[in-house]
């Protein structure tokens, strides 16, 4: 345990929480355990936490709200949100991760040195999290997905079976982080293979099916800006600004894997581990390092790391995982002269080109549509899970004391007790609608959270502390998601403050 041994030197930062412990950044050879960080090895040992929130954000804009907003109401007036929104949350992720690196601490924790202290950041943004994403809407659509597979049929609206699938998937997920040794290794050996498949598999079916106009519609709609078109919602409009990319101002919740993963201080700081890992403390304050030439080459060294797995992996997956999918249902559109709605939408595709291409094509594009949105729900699921048990443990000296410093015996229990409260919850709306209510959710994060990093990232070590333009960045953030939340609640409770 010396990598996470207290040192003698400290440096406070924010309020309410233990001043950092100071120690050297390791280097990123160290943590990866290689003698040369070349190409091959950032891809096999670097490359990692960008493919988790990639994995989650495929399977809510990019499968479910991107598609279902274009088959509605095409491409102008909606594509140029989409890149808007990519290009924001990444830019919003890299502030984010900046601080998980810099520290050791994952942003659930982090919240709690901002005034007025962790009493009331901690248990809020732990609730909003789970307020916003407990819906379960990705399995229950998954579970769609796989009653149409088994049965080769769409299911009836308001079947039982596909939600008894949808469990069942949930299940899976706590299957595989049991089975793990490290569980943020596990999530992105499964992200590498889900993404992969989806990914290539999409394009070959683009390119296989969809006309070259299309294609062209779908890329210039991305960079064309216009008034969105006339007929779609607040709602709507909110919730596929919000769940294009990730989670807009809820980001964070699944960046602490940068700590797990060993960026930079998190390497000091432990790390989750699985039933079949060693068990492994986790500090419950966070640890930064000096100020001095050699920590400052270290730390540009880690950012550019980050900005690699963020821009090069994750905005550009992003924006593939948007335009795949969304080319394809204007191609379904076009096919069978009818758009999709909230209730159909997770296996509409499949339905459409069954008839046009025939069942192999059916198949395919169903076990893509469950690949998409259980990789979404394994993110999600196990975020929620982790988030909690992290406040928790950095909170509460009690809880540590009754788990014996084991962060798993509260890890685990927590999560059969979510799955119990999802499987309920799964049978109470139509998916898309649940998935909808959770993207707005999301943007009322981005009225927050980037405020508090401001905060936060501002009393970091001045080597890792943001450029000027960075903080604008955040503010374009909240003025351009809280809109959108703003819209979505004015709407809710009577008239929109904008109509479309």
């Amino acid at each position: 345990m010396a990598d996470i041994a207290q040192s003698e030197q400290h440096y406070p930062l924010g309020v309410s929480r233990p001043d950092l412990a100071v120690q050297d950044l390791p280097t990123p050879e160290e943590v990866f355990k290689v003698s040369r960080l070349g190409p091959r090895e950032l891809i096999q040992f670097a490359i990692g936490p960008s493919l988790i929130a990639l994995g989650i954000s495929i399977g809510s804009g990019e499968w479910l709200l991107g598609p279902l907003n274009v088959g509605q109401y095409g491409f102008v007036g909606v594509g140029w949100i989409i890149t808007v929104s990519a290009v924001l949350q990444t830019f919003y992720n890299v502030e984010c991760a900046r601080y998980v690196v810099a520290t050791g601490e994952v942003p659930v924790v982090g919240w709690g040195r901002v005034p007025p202290g962790w009493f009331f950041w901690v248990p809020a943004s732990v609730f909003l999290v789970i307020f916003a994403f407990i819906a379960g809407g990705w399995a229950a659509s998954a579970g769609q997905g796989v009653y149409a597979l088994v049965h080769g049929e769409i299911a009836r609206s308001g079947a039982e079976e596909p939600r008894i699938y949808a469990i069942l998937l949930l299940v899976l997920v706590f299957a595989i982080t049991a089975a793990a040794r490290r569980i943020s290794r596990a999530l992105e050996l499964a992200n590498w293979a889900m993404v992969v498949t989806i990914l290539v598999v999409l394009l070959i079916i683009d390119i296989a099916i969809v006309p070259g106009r299309i294609w062209w519609d779908g890329i210039s709609g991305f960079f064309t800006p216009a008034a969105p078109p006339d007929g779609i919602s607040a709602t709507q409009l909110g919730a596929l600004a919000g769940f294009t990319a990730l989670a807009s101002g809820l980001n964070w919740y699944v960046l602490g894997h940068y700590r797990d993963k060993g960026y930079g201080m998190g390497h000091r700081a432990g790390y989750l581990s699985g039933m079949r890992g060693e068990r492994k403390q986790v500090l419950a304050s966070g640890v930064t390092f000096p100020d001095d030439e050699k920590n400052r080459g270290l730390w540009r060294r880690w950012y550019r790391l980050l900005l690699t797995d963020m821009w090069g992996v994750f905005f550009i997956g992003a924006m593939l995982g948007m335009l795949l999918p969304t080319i394809l249902m204007t191609r379904a559109v076009e096919i069978s002269g009818e758009n999709p709605t909230t209730a159909n939408v997770p296996t509409f595709v499949a339905d459409v080109l069954e008839g046009e291409y025939g069942s192999f094509v059916f198949y395919l594009a169903l076990l893509m549509g469950v690949l998409i949105l259980f990789s979404t729900q394994l993110g999600i699921f196990e975020a929620m899970v982790r988030v909690t048990t992290d406040a928790s443990h950095a909170s509460s000296s009690k809880l540590r004391a009754r788990i014996e410093g084991d962060p798993r015996k509260f890890y685990y229990p927590f999560m059969i007790l979510l799955l119990v409260v999802i499987s309920i919850i799964i049978h109470l709306a139509l998916p898309v609608g649940l998935i909808q209510w959770s993207a707005n959710m999301s943007n009322l994060g981005a009225l927050i959270y980037p405020f508090l990093l401001m905060y936060l990232n501002s009393k970091l070590p001045a080597p890792a502390r943001p450029r000027p333009w960075h903080y604008l960045m955040l503010v374009l953030n909240f003025l351009f998601f809280g809109f959108f939340f703003v819209n979505f609640i004015a709407d809710f409770v009577g008239d929109p403050l904008v109509t479309f």
